[in-house]
């Protein structure tokens, strides 16, 4: 028979109980982590939020909660009056915070019993993320996942107290506007008071966070709720938190101490100190050097050999002249051996494809006196180890007149290898092992991305990142919005860390002048942008100061510090890669009634 509370009060949480409380009265509260029955005495770990107590039931000092205990079983829901002893000499347990000491019960009550769980929330791993998601209430009660919840919590709340301290006002925008699609789809919410129009849940509150500085408010920030109905993956997910932040009057520097600002109290709150400031790379440095505009600092760089290629060993070699030479590093691979190396050759050939590149053998090149000196300048540019892997890509004859579109190709192809082989020898080099010092975590401000970015599907110049990023001043005043889009710099920039995006913002445009010229540079007639932002275009006339700012993604940090693979393991209730709620069985279909009510009808697909 199950008991009641009955006015009993927890007096301590199960993980907070060490040996200075040997010999204390304690009344704990949780759920039956493990039961171990040794007849006359049984044992239960009992588990809250906090961590886990060992209690102990001795027939001889409660035959009626030993009976009890008896009965109970794991994720039984109970409270236990009784007295803290040590365990002593040889019995305490140096894996558990509490190890010192036990509780000698000599009260319990069973609050609730509980159905044979699917999985045990006492197993460190369930590989069945299926069951984990349907079943999430148990999943949440596992140590790890409590662990992760603790410190987002803690992330969090670091984060709101320096923006609040720095003169930020914290302010909510609305979750229902008009549709302004920014790059993904919105969720639409269909109105049943206003037949046929629709609201929108916002991809993020960037138009209202604009008003805000228009309407005089200096600083805002939100950790806000944003929605995308977008294809889904490890880092993605439709429904995310973000750190959302506007400042008036910023120069892009001081947008950036903020936010080292906050980022620096959000890992102490982790127990990491970081060095500021951080390092900056303009987006075309990080592409020739990395071949992506998001680099993971920890590998080397990617650096030209072509000074080392002379004409004469390109001819040699087969090597295209007008095209660069890189090649990069990956630490502490060890030596492989002569099948293992010619394996890797053949798969980064088939990597590169029909792609025009072509790999040097460099330990090969060294028993050839013709090229051996060049194998020894190669590994002496790259101040390449004797255990690095050493890994050099040539362009093949005839490749520009194939790739002459775009001139940064071979650094983009070059650095997806680099990160493809740090991957594959991970295990070797630590190259995505987390300790939790500062040497872990390598920021990186990467500045000045492109304006537009070429849509060859459509034949037209897209924004690169949202409309309302303001284009370098020299850009404007050069004429190069009008003769040279592909040329025209954004003062954008993006807060990378170990290869993941952070987070990306702006000096946004505050003319109304130059609004109007970059929709018409997005083909964009007056009627159209009047039609999605008229109400934003006559804000500008108003008045506007310079703004700008910056959305980090709160859920990605997390992740990173929790030591995670996937944000399910740092959003409370997740959604599946498919977009469903398992354990809520969302989407689901709606009564014909609130269809009518919202006059709405499901139209076959044709």
């Amino acid at each position: 028979m199950l008991d009641f509370l009955s006015g009993l009060q927890r007096t301590v949480m199960c993980g907070e109980l060490r040996a200075e409380n040997d010999g204390q009265e304690a009344v704990l509260m949780g759920w039956v982590n493990r039961r171990r029955d040794h007849g006359n005495l049984i044992f239960l770990d009992v588990r809250d939020r906090s961590g886990i107590t060992q209690v102990v039931f001795d027939k001889e000092v409660s035959a009626e909660a030993h009976a009890k205990a008896e009965a109970a079983r794991s994720e039984y829901v109970v409270a236990v009056k009784g007295k803290v002893r040590l365990r002593g000499a040889g019995l305490e347990n140096p894996n558990m915070d509490t190890g010192a000491i036990e509780v000698v019960a000599h009260e319990l009550l069973l609050l609730n019993d509980a159905k044979t769980p699917p999985f045990s929330p006492a197993e460190d791993a369930i590989s069945n993320e299926e069951v984990r998601l349907k079943y999430r209430y148990l999943d949440l009660r596992r140590t790890e996942m409590q662990r992760n919840f603790a410190l987002r919590s803690k992330v969090a709340m670091a984060i709101r107290n320096y923006l609040v301290e720095h003169g930020f006002l914290e302010i909510e925008t609305p979750f229902m506007t008009r549709s302004t699609p920014e790059g993904a789809r919105d969720y639409l919410v269909p109105s049943r008071v206003h037949t046929g129009s629709f609201y929108a849940l916002p991809q993020s509150p960037q138009i209202f966070k604009q008003i805000l500085m228009i309407s005089g408010f200096d600083k805002y920030f939100q950790i806000a709720r944003c929605f995308r109905d977008e294809d889904l993956r490890a880092d993605r997910q439709p429904e995310f938190t973000q750190i959302d932040l506007e400042m008036s009057f910023p120069t892009q520097e001081l947008v950036f101490r903020v936010v080292e600002g906050f980022l620096t109290a959000a890992f102490k709150a982790a127990g990491i100190a970081l060095t500021t400031p951080f390092i900056q790379m303009t987006y075309d440095d990080a592409i020739k050097s990395y071949g992506i505009d998001k680099p993971d600092m920890r590998l080397p760089a990617m650096i030209s050999l072509s000074d080392e290629l002379t004409p004469a060993l390109r001819e040699s070699l087969k090597i295209e002249s007008a095209l660069p030479v890189l090649g990069f590093i990956i630490p502490s691979v060890g030596e492989l051996s002569g099948t293992a190396r010619k394996s890797l050759m053949s798969e980064i050939r088939t990597t590169f494809g029909d792609c025009g590149l072509d790999a040097l053998d460099v330990p090969r090149l060294k028993t050839n006196t013709t090229f051996a000196p060049l194998a020894e300048a190669i590994e002496k540019k790259l101040a390449a180890g004797a255990d690095d892997l050493v890994v050099v890509i040539t362009p093949k004859l005839g490749t520009p007149a194939k790739w002459n579109h775009d001139p940064q190709w071979i650094y983009k192809r070059v650095g997806a290898l680099r990160l493809q082989l740090a991957q594959k020898f991970a295990d070797k080099h630590g190259r995505f092992n987390k300790t939790g010092t500062e040497a872990d975590f390598k920021f990186l401000w990467v500045t000045d991305f492109p304006m537009y970015e070429w849509n060859e599907e459509t034949k037209t110049w897209d924004a690169a990142h949202h409309p309302f990023t303001s284009p370098h001043e020299d850009d404007i005043k050069s004429g190069r919005l009008v003769n040279d889009k592909g040329a025209v710099r954004a003062l954008a920039y993006d807060i990378v860390l170990n290869g993941t995006e952070l987070g990306s913002g702006s000096i946004r445009i505050h003319r109304q002048d130059v609004q109007q010229e970059i929709f018409r540079s997005l083909g964009m007639s007056d009627a159209e942008a009047r039609e999605r932002f008229g109400f934003f275009l006559d804000a500008l006339e108003y008045g506007t100061p310079p703004h700008g700012g910056i959305a980090l993604g709160l859920d990605r940090i997390v992740m990173i510090l929790a030591g995670a693979t996937s944000l399910r393991e740092v959003i409370a209730f997740p959604k599946t890669a498919k977009a469903i709620d398992l354990m809520v069985d969302a989407p689901t279909p709606v009564s014909e009634q609130q269809m009518r009510e919202l006059h709405l009808k499901i139209a076959a697909r044709s």
